[in-house]
């Protein structure tokens, strides 16, 4: 049988093929007899408990192993140690703006402040398409979504969407903006702007339907003034840019049994160069750290484990409200991936970070305040987790899958990692890089390495895979809270 053991103390391994009817690729395999309601290991890492006698070479999976809620050993700062940076500089070509930070795309960015807008700012950004385009204006995107009148106007989802909306429009991405609204609701424009500190100019431009005379007049009044902003955005000219420039957020989605042993941890590696050179990640998604958290808080200091735990806190209280579990994760794919715990899944969803130290935890949106890592709090689902992303100023997002995601994002591209080369062969025209290599023996550092460079070629304008197929206008979604986990 062929197996591959993670750690020397792990009780488990991982198929490499197929083996017979019940162990696919990917799944776990014990290495040896383990007691029912001992701890099972991978990673050197307690997954879950099991619930029956485990005899050598069986299938490790739902029916013999449950979730563990035993404490796990947290030494806070116990890890936190500076990243050496190569000799090697890298360097890559952007978009100076005005505010320090670098663009890797030149958008023109159509906002709605509520979902009574939305049918106008499509018809308004479908006017000009991407071909049609002036060299170096990479997109005009309407932003759409499903908020923004319901509740008080200040309530907390209204909060949310304005400081979402915010950092979208002052993203570096983005060129210049048209934010449209139908008039009367609750997320008024004019508020808005001041509450978010934005001040309307040349390349901050303002619509209400109600205003204009209807659908019709708005959807003209809108084409004339893109035009204006296409004009403005076309003067912008790619220059040298150094690695501080790049923020990438850190997503996965799809996940299976490869997703920690070749994707995760191989764009981990990617993470520390681009760290190690002054740049800077987001971690994200609150509920899918659950039961590695102390991998994180042993890269942090003494507050910023505080915040992180309160995050934790929140997300448990905030599930058990709505009459659930964090623990009840895996999602079905991951379940048939190989994936059997959140311990398990979480485990190598946060090889993704790297070693870097933790240096952040902020709010979701919230604007990134250190270089270095950080952790931004979200939900654990894709769209919503990478909008908070890009509105905190993610310029880049790297996207890990085992079963496959068509997952793309504006106007931060998205570049895509397959964990394992059926899902890469299979769905080739979603992916950019195959990291089931590390299973052939490249190494992790050396996949890394890959990794590192096509972002940077990515942030200098070359197209992802899901820039090619037009992906990313629709996966604008705010987080409404309450509305899932």
């Amino acid at each position: 049988m062929s197996l591959l053991r993670l750690h020397p103390d792990d009780d488990v391994a991982v198929a490499l093929a197929d083996q017979g009817p019940n162990i696919s690729a990917g799944h776990k395999v014990a290495v040896r007899a383990i007691a029912a309601g001992h701890p099972v290991r991978k990673y050197g890492q307690v997954i879950g408990i099991a619930s029956a006698e485990i005899g050598s070479g069986d299938w490790v999976h739902t029916h013999n192993l449950v979730m563990s809620d035993a404490d796990r050993a947290t030494e806070i700062g116990a890890d936190r140690r500076a990243l050496v940076a190569s000799a090697a500089t890298a360097a890559w070509s952007g978009y100076r703006r005005s505010d320090g930070r670098w663009g890797t795309r030149n958008t023109i960015a159509i906002l709605t402040s509520v979902n009574c807008s939305a049918t106008v700012a499509r018809r308004i950004a479908v006017a000009f398409p991407a071909d049609g385009l002036p060299e170096g204006v990479d997109d005009v995107v309407a932003y759409t979504h499903t908020g923004g009148c319901g509740g008080a106007s200040d309530g907390e989802d209204i909060r949310l969407l304005q400081r979402t909306l915010a950092g979208y429009a002052r993203h570096p991405n983005v060129a210049a903006v048209l934010i449209v609204g139908l008039g009367c609701e609750a997320n008024q424009i004019p508020d808005w702007f001041v509450k978010e500190g934005l001040a309307p100019g040349p390349a901050l431009r303002s619509l209400s339907i109600q205003e204009a005379g209807g659908t019709l007049k708005a959807i003209e009044d809108g084409k004339a003034i893109v035009r204006d902003l296409i004009t403005l955005a076309a003067e912008a000219r790619r220059e040298p840019a150094p690695v501080s420039g790049l923020v990438v957020g850190l997503q996965c989605g799809g996940s299976d049994g490869w997703s920690g042993v070749t994707a995760n941890p191989a764009l981990g590696r990617a993470v520390d160069r681009l760290i190690a050179q002054g740049g800077s990640a987001m971690l994200s998604e609150t509920p899918e750290i659950w039961g590695a958290e102390h991998l994180l808080l042993r890269r942090a200091d003494a507050e910023t484990a505080e915040r992180l735990i309160a995050r934790l806190t929140w997300w448990r209280d905030h599930a058990s409200a709505n009459g659930m579990e964090l623990n009840n994760n895996p999602s079905p794919g991951n379940l048939k991936g190989g994936l059997t715990t959140i311990l398990e899944k979480s485990l190598g969803a946060v090889a993704k970070a790297g070693s870097a130290p933790l240096e952040d935890v902020i709010g979701y949106a919230q604007p990134l305040r250190k270089p270095g890592l950080s952790f931004m709090d979200s939900p654990g689902y894709d769209p919503c987790s990478a909008t908070g992303q890009i509105a905190s100023g993610a310029n880049l997002i790297a996207f890990t899958t085992g079963r496959g995601s068509v997952f793309g994002s504006k106007p931060s591209p998205c570049l895509k990692i397959a964990s394992n080369a059926r899902l890469a062969g299979w769905m080739a025209e979603d992916i950019d890089i195959d990291a089931s290599s590390v299973l052939e023996g490249e190494s992790l550092d050396d996949v890394g390495e890959r990794i590192f460079h096509r972002l940077l070629s990515l942030a200098s304008g070359d197209p992802s895979a899901s820039e090619i197929l037009g992906i990313g206008d629709a996966e604008f979604v705010p987080w409404q809270r309450g509305a899932y986990l």
